[in-house]
């Protein structure tokens, strides 16, 4: 796939810009806080409708007004398409496709494809779980754009049984026998309910975990020059054996009635695929522990390229790559590595404060772009 243009009106400290693009490698080149990542971050957007950056709508509209935009054309094997995005202040977004207005994200979902490669991504080895369950939600969501519902449903019933759990707690009742008939047959309707969905967000992350893997292996034995191995282990919040939906259900079943006094007692739910982490080892040794800061970022750049890989698998075209301030994160040789293995299949977004960190043949091959206080200078 291949990004044509894009416009941007009062998004982010963006006023009104239009940006067309011919290469396959486009270098956007500017100081910090010039607008440079704001730039990948409407891409992003247009892909999976979500910033790695914050949840707060209104950070994306500039100063006082009232709206923000973002409009691009992308072409693909069998078409091109025309996107927007309109981006409120205050109120529900709207999504555009060929000119016409979306009533479902669904149908705007899986159109672009992209991997983003960021400065803060260190963070899926060091930070909180939190980071990979995101991490390995998005990648689902660009596999699957039927996943951005199922995981919206599971977290909608993750809210409507913790404020149960509230009430019980904010009424004074402690245990399940404290409960009363009616009481008991309400949690067991939202038991049922994060069964069923629990169960389908499990089964997704297991099974796209396993479909990378051996992608971020490849790359990790290679970038490492075979002397680090890497395992990625999905460690979901209830165990099971069987990637089996009786099977996992019934664990999850099985650690509700485990749990339920303290849940209960708490006032929150502990059980369920929220709680779950990915454990990330090279040489048998916790990555987030153990590894070293180049090994850590070996591994990050491991796993961006088995995404690549992935998404190029599934969904049959090569996704678009946005690499962040990432080349400043790397040393010389894995800087080079990250370009050498890229080639010229993927189009490539790359943010940077000076040209020294690429050679002459890259330069002379790349569309570079200059942003200057949210003005785009070709």
């Amino acid at each position: 796939m291949f990004l044509k243009n894009i416009y941007l009106s009062y998004f982010r400290n963006y006023i009104q810009e239009e940006v067309n693009f011919h290469s396959n490698k486009i270098i956007i080149l500017g100081n910090n806080a010039q607008g440079k990542s704001n730039l990948l971050e409407a891409i992003e957007l247009l892909s999976t409708l979500k910033s790695h950056r914050t949840s707060r709508e209104q950070d994306f509209v500039y100063k006082d007004r009232v709206y923000g935009q973002i409009k691009a054309n992308i072409s693909r094997n069998f078409a091109d398409y025309d996107l927007g995005i309109m981006l409120p202040f205050k109120g529900r977004r709207e999504l555009t496709l060929n000119y016409e207005k979306l009533s479902r994200n669904l149908d705007f979902l899986g159109i672009v494809n992209t991997v983003l490669f960021s400065s803060l991504d260190i963070d899926l080895v060091r930070g909180s779980p939190e980071y990979r369950r995101n991490w390995v939600d998005n990648l689902l969501v660009q596999l699957e754009p039927i996943y951005s519902y199922i995981i919206k449903q599971y977290l909608q019933v993750l809210k409507q049984r913790n404020a149960l759990l509230k009430s019980f707690k904010t009424r004074g009742i402690m245990t399940f026998s404290s409960l009363s008939k009616s009481e008991e047959l309400e949690l067991q309707l939202w038991d049922d309910k994060l069964v069923e969905t629990g169960c389908r967000v499990m089964r997704r992350r297991g099974r796209v975990l396993s479909k990378i893997e051996p992608l971020a292996k490849l790359w990790h034995n290679q970038i490492s020059n075979k002397t680090e191995k890497l395992q990625i282990i999905y460690l979901p919040n209830v165990e099971y054996k069987e990637n089996e939906i009786e099977d996992i259900q019934n664990r999850i079943r099985e650690e509700i009635n485990h749990k339920r006094n303290a849940e209960i007692s708490l006032g929150n739910t502990l059980v369920g695929p929220h709680r779950d982490d990915i454990d990330f080892m090279i040489n048998q040794a916790t990555a987030k522990n153990y590894g070293s800061q180049g090994q850590q970022r070996t591994l990050v750049l491991s796993l961006k390229l088995g995404e690549l890989q992935l998404i190029e698998q599934v969904v049959g075209e090569t996704p678009l790559l946005l690499l962040d301030d990432v080349m400043a994160e790397l040393d010389l040789k894995r800087q080079q590595q990250l370009l050498d293995s890229l080639g010229n299949r993927f189009q490539t977004f790359i943010t940077t404060t000076h040209l020294n960190y690429f050679d002459n043949k890259l330069l002379q091959q790349a569309q570079i772009i200059e942003v200057e206080k949210g003005k785009v200078i070709i």
